[in-house]
């Protein structure tokens, strides 16, 4: 399988972008997803991934926000969780493997399952989303730390596990084990776009 380099992925990024403001959000925080995982695996000397795959679903996770923007640059939050299927069409229109689309449609949360969707009666066709590759959990949980709603900051392992608690016990076990499998990033050093390390906030 041929993964896309980064200049690759940007041009994509570009291609989509409805408006240079949704590029800088979008491709931003793809490339601090990447500085994330990238960290982790070598912390945690994860040599055996895949790490080119890794990037690759980094940079590439969120690129079906793009659909979300209206004509005005609005963002329909209301629909937000539909983003990683619109990435895996855009991904799939283009010619990409399964092995790279999952990376769009398998990150949301800490997965999300049929029964979630049924539960929560969520905008989504009926199925598991789950990450099942050791490469897809860590693009997941990198992605868990930078919140495109708030772009300055970082969110601290404990914060999201917080946040996650809403959704149920469950999530919370399953944001722990990630935890446990990858390890807590460092988030007080520079990383790109600017973000703004914990430390200083």
């Amino acid at each position: 399988m041929r993964i896309p380099s980064p200049e690759e992925i940007r041009a994509l990024h570009e291609k989509y972008a409805p408006t240079p403001e949704a590029f800088a959000l979008v491709h931003t925080h793809c490339e601090v997803v990447w500085s994330i995982a990238q960290q982790l695996i070598t912390a945690r000397h994860l040599r055996h991934l895949n790490a080119d795959l890794v990037r690759a679903g980094c940079l590439l996770h969120d690129i079906g926000v793009y659909r979300l923007y209206d004509k005005d640059g609005r963002l329909d939050h209301a629909n937000y969780i539909r983003h990683g299927l619109l990435g895996q069409e855009i991904l799939e229109n283009e010619g990409f493997p399964e092995a790279l689309c999952r990376f769009c449609s398998h990150h949301t949360g800490v997965g999300v399952t049929r029964q979630d969707i049924e539960r929560h009666d969520l905008p989504l066709p009926p199925a598991d989303y789950v990450a099942e590759t050791r490469e897809e959990r860590l693009v997941m949980y990198a992605d868990k730390f930078h919140s495109k709603s708030r772009p300055s900051e970082f969110l601290h392992p404990d914060e999201y596990a917080a946040q996650v608690r809403r959704f149920g016990e469950d999530k919370v076990a399953a944001f722990q084990a990630l935890r446990e499998e990858f390890g807590d990033p460092d988030l007080t050093g520079p990383v790109p776009g600017g973000t703004t390390p914990i430390q200083q906030r």
